[in-house]
């Protein structure tokens, strides 16, 4: 009840009081509590090899609010860092001093009736899960939410994908600035999603080209195609993905390795689903994914320290403990691509345990 009460009376302060009662609120959350432990194993030097070990926590937290039949809208807040958009970590240290919440997603969804709500119309700064197409993380990082206007086809205002064709198109601010032209990106992608003798499948291509950037020397002209198809072996369920990149810009040869280095590749398996208290589910992946292929400060945070110029394998499982309650162990192994050869050689491992709690 006071929480209620609460809410009800920040209502009335911020001037919405009239519509309160109209409004369906959702309110949802997750908290992650997560083990770490990283080890650089180094076969070219003869010093020991020491591990780094961190406890970090996440935290989400908002709400997506059902308006009318045209209107939603969603907020949510989240743990992290403003100058770091693929993380929402907070390492436990600094003395026990209180931690910083963020503005993580602040959006309005607008689904015209006279087009039957197939078109959503979306401003603000949202997941890129729940804006995009997305398979997994090779371009976007699971933790980035990207910001400017969306319009999607084949969506529900939730952000899942219908059955059928699907249709986005948007323009995302990257950067702003006082002096010359901002840095913005350019989405499109088209997709289908579909089953045929009891397999579910999906295909699709993206494109993602940004303007302006601030260092000439830099170009991203990113296509992209991925796909998964998915089934069950009596009552397992299963499925195999993947993302193919390549970045056509002419100019993207930023690090002084030759312009081959522009693709990446992600393959997985998936086996299970933790659905349900006692169920477990597994995944497998082998993640290529060269110097100049994608942006490397969007992608997987987590894969060789973040980062492109990588190549290696990803092994996870996760298991549904009790209701809204998971228990996860994750295995990175990596290595670079290029380099010296003691930068080569190395070898990147990150082992991580999470707890989370969803409500």
């Amino acid at each position: 009840m006071k929480k209620t009460a609460m809410l009800i009376g920040l209502a009335a302060v911020l001037g919405f009081s009239s519509n309160a009662q109209a409004v369906d609120w959702n309110w949802k959350g997750d908290i992650r509590y997560r083990y770490e432990s990283s080890l650089t194993d180094d076969n070219v030097s003869t010093t020991d090899d020491n591990s780094r070990d961190r406890h970090r926590i996440r935290v989400r937290f908002g709400t997506d609010m059902w308006i009318n039949e045209e209107l939603s809208a969603g907020l949510q807040l989240a743990t992290g860092n403003d100058t770091d958009p693929v993380s929402r970590n907070e390492t436990l240290d600094d003395s026990f001093a209180a931690d910083t919440i963020l503005l993580n997603e602040a959006y309005i969804d607008y689904h015209p009736m006279f087009l039957n709500g197939d078109v959503n119309l979306i401003l603000g700064k949202r997941a890129t899960k729940s804006t995009l197409a997305v398979i997994d993380d090779l371009i976007w990082d699971g933790d980035v939410t990207i910001e400017g206007a969306t319009v999607q086809y084949g969506k529900d205002a939730k952000g899942k994908e219908k059955d059928g064709l699907s249709l986005v198109a948007g323009s995302y601010f990257y950067d702003e600035s006082s002096v010359g032209d901002d840095t913005y990106i350019l989405a499109a992608q088209a997709s289908y999603k579909g089953e045929v003798s009891n397999l579910g499948y999906q295909l699709g291509a993206s494109y993602y080209g940004y303007d302006n950037m601030p260092d000439p020397s830099l170009g991203y002209d990113i296509i992209e195609l991925f796909g998964s198809v998915g089934g069950k072996v009596s009552s397992l369920p299963w499925k195999v993905y993947g993302q193919f990149a390549t970045n056509m810009a002419e100019n993207s040869d930023f690090s002084g390795i030759t312009d081959s280095r522009r693709d990446g590749m992600l393959v997985g398996l998936k086996l299970g689903k933790a659905k349900n208290p006692g169920q477990i589910e597994g995944s497998v992946e082998y993640v290529q994914l060269e110097e100049d292929a994608v942006n490397p400060a969007m992608t997987d945070s987590d894969r060789n320290g973040g980062g492109t110029n990588c190549e290696g394998f990803k092994i996870s499982s996760t298991y549904q403990l009790i209701q809204n309650m998971t228990l996860g162990a994750t295995y990175f192994n990596f290595n670079k691509i290029d380099g010296t050869a003691a930068q080569v050689d190395d070898t990147k491992h990150l082992f991580q345990l999470d707890a989370v709690v969803k409500f």
